[in-house]
């Protein structure tokens, strides 16, 4: 059998599982998806997604490759995106799909990754969006957490902002952007880097709260970033999402957007 590589981009919500990746102990995204593959295939198909995510954290497009029946991709492409959100829990949808080379890697030729993390600080909290945000009703001082950030972004060894555990080589990585937008909920924290180390994002996350809250100021995280020491508190795993993963060719939203303007044109033209 012929195969041919394709790339489908996820989005789902992370309440409902232990994370991307299969385990013994817990209903993994990986898994699900697996499983929806291997009903349309006829046989077991292995994936690989551009990033890990922990337990409860989201995906709005995270992208992941595997390799498929050729001659099933030709003749009906829209099977690995309707048919299989026919086979997958309500929670897990394929957003779009594309062909690419074999060779491609979803993980390796990834050359940035986006998260996003939100953070509710309205009085009261939400009844329709309890595990999709931290809420924290307090107020933040967002100057200081705008200068806290500027000293994470770089390539900088980020030994501080690792979990236990984490598998990385060396702790070296590059933050392309940390980016902090208010929203009329709270505030929104956009992180863009080369790649993450175990529970990276989660840790800056918790680390420009505190100084939000003014429990630490803005040279605290200078002082982790220049000489490390005690990790800073780790912000929930419930308001992080897994927004983009960007590569030569493409992104994973970029596929997104354009899925979504094709399938609007056939519905004007039909």
């Amino acid at each position: 059998m012929d195969k041919q590589r394709i790339v489908l981009v996820l989005e789902f919500d992370g309440a409902a599982f232990g994370g991307w990746q299969r385990q013994a102990n817990a209903r993994s995204v990986q898994e699900v998806l697996e499983e929806a593959l291997a009903r349309i295939e006829g046989r077991r198909i292995a994936t690989v997604a551009s990033g890990r995510t922990d337990a409860g954290v989201h995906a709005e497009a995270l992208p992941v490759h595997a390799d498929v029946d050729a001659a099933r991709w030709a003749r009906a492409p829209k099977a690995y995106v309707q048919g299989l959100n026919q086979q997958l829990p309500a929670t897990v949808r394929v957003l779009a799909a594309r062909a690419v080379e074999a060779g491609f890697d979803a993980r390796r030729d990834c050359i940035a990754r986006v998260y996003r993390y939100r953070i509710w600080t309205r009085p009261v909290a939400s009844a329709l969006c309890r595990w999709r945000h931290w809420w924290m009703p307090r107020a933040l001082d967002l100057a200081a957490m705008q200068k806290a950030a500027l000293y994470l972004v770089g390539g900088h060894a980020f030994a501080a902002f690792r979990a236990a555990g984490c598998q990385a080589a060396h702790p070296h990585r590059f933050v392309q952007r940390l980016e902090l937008h208010p929203q009329p909920w709270g505030l929104e924290i956009l992180v863009q880097a080369d790649a993450f180390l175990y529970r990276m994002v989660r840790f800056i996350v918790g680390a420009l709260v505190e100084v939000g809250l003014g429990r630490r100021a803005p040279d605290w995280v200078r002082a982790l970033v220049e000489k490390g020491g005690a990790r800073p508190p780790a912000a929930p795993a419930h308001g992080l999402y897994f927004a983009d993963a960007i590569y030569p060719e493409f992104s994973a939203r970029g596929l997104v957007t354009s899925a979504c303007a094709a399938a609007t044109a056939s519905n004007s033209s039909a």
